[in-house]
């Protein structure tokens, strides 16, 4: 494979990355690393007061002692800087202006309580399917509402559905209108979307393969229609199954799951964790301490499970360098490996 497969991770330092956060930078590495490619990383910092600076320090200090290293971005920097989106706004604001170049976008007022009223949550993201509320206010209207509160600003869609191929879990359609309805681009208190900045930066820094948790899967034909109107060429995308905590729920970033912090306080280095991590998303027969680099050889998506994986109630139960002999009680806690 040629060098021009980029990958990329792009964190958000809200906190310590937990074991979920941990896995989808591996296989993101693993799987441009296999193919010859680049890493870039980046930090989604979108929100400046839910990511101080420190938290990203921290990051590149737990992402080189996993042993995943980066050809780009970062504190780093390089060619396609800057790669930390708090100081992205200008190139959002030139996505922006084509969009409303092309007379896709309109003002919103809708507070979040006249969403929730108005139709129910999205099942994957907690989102709402917007109806459509300001989609037709006049200017009037417009002038008159934003003297009572700022407004966002969303993208009209139409009722078309779009697929896609993902490299991990499949085909996958979703009817924009139906599934979403006209998106946000920019919040109200001016911080610009998920949805708009990651295909503005993916398609700058020439990403072309994007790995990321299956939680995300939903937006990606959002994401796909935007790239169409900016006239970018899309990623891949890999959307990788989540890790569970014991009871079911999604590991949490605000409730220390599994989080490097701990982690190594009790690791000697992080082959116990790259290995069971390894074991559990099925790339090895068991738990056996591994670094990255070994993986890369016999690294193939076809491998990789598509289900949610709920981690073993030993996880939390013995250190982590006692994983690796704890395989018949892994089994045993995840009949489905």
């Amino acid at each position: 494979m040629s060098q021009s497969v980029c990958g990329r991770f792009a964190p958000t330092p809200s906190g310590r990355m937990h074991a979920g956060n941990v896995l989808c930078a591996l296989l993101a590495w693993l799987s441009a690393r296999s193919q010859g490619g680049r890493m870039v990383l980046r930090i989604e910092d979108l929100d400046p007061l839910r990511c101080p600076p420190e938290n990203a320090a921290l990051l590149e200090d737990d992402l080189h002692w996993l042993g995943l290293d980066w050809d780009e971005g970062g504190s780093a920097g390089g060619p396609h800087a800057p790669y930390y989106q708090s100081q992205c706004t200008d190139f959002y604001e030139a996505a922006l202006q084509k969009l409303r170049n092309k007379g896709l976008l309109y003002p919103c007022f809708c507070s979040r309580a006249q969403l929730h009223v108005a139709s129910a949550p999205h099942l994957s993201d907690g989102q709402v399917i917007y109806n459509g509320r300001c989609r037709g206010l006049t200017a009037e209207q417009i002038r008159r509402l934003s003297q009572q509160r700022p407004a966002a600003l969303r993208l009209r869609v139409p009722p078309e559905t779009i697929r896609f191929t993902d490299g991990c879990t499949g085909t996958y359609a979703e009817n924009l209108a139906e599934a979403c309805g006209d998106f946000l681009v920019r919040r109200s208190d001016g911080i610009f979307a998920y949805q708009l900045a990651v295909v503005v930066d993916d398609a700058r820094m020439e990403v072309t393969e994007v790995v990321r948790g299956r939680d995300l899967l939903a937006s990606t034909p959002r994401q796909l229609y935007l790239y169409r109107l900016l006239g970018c060429r899309p990623p891949r995308y890999c959307h990788i199954p989540l890790l569970l905590a014991p009871d079911g729920r999604r590991l949490s970033k605000r409730d220390h799951d599994l989080d490097l912090g701990r982690l190594r306080q009790t690791l000697p280095d992080a082959r116990p964790l790259i290995g069971a991590l390894a074991f559990l998303c099925g790339l090895q027969p068991a738990p056996e301490p591994v670094c990255a680099q070994d993986l890369l050889p016999h690294f193939r998506w076809s491998a990789v499970r598509k289900t949610s994986i709920r981690i073993p109630q030993a996880w939390y139960q013995v250190p982590p360098n006692r994983w690796a002999v704890r395989t018949e009680e892994l089994y045993a806690e995840n009949p489905a490996l």
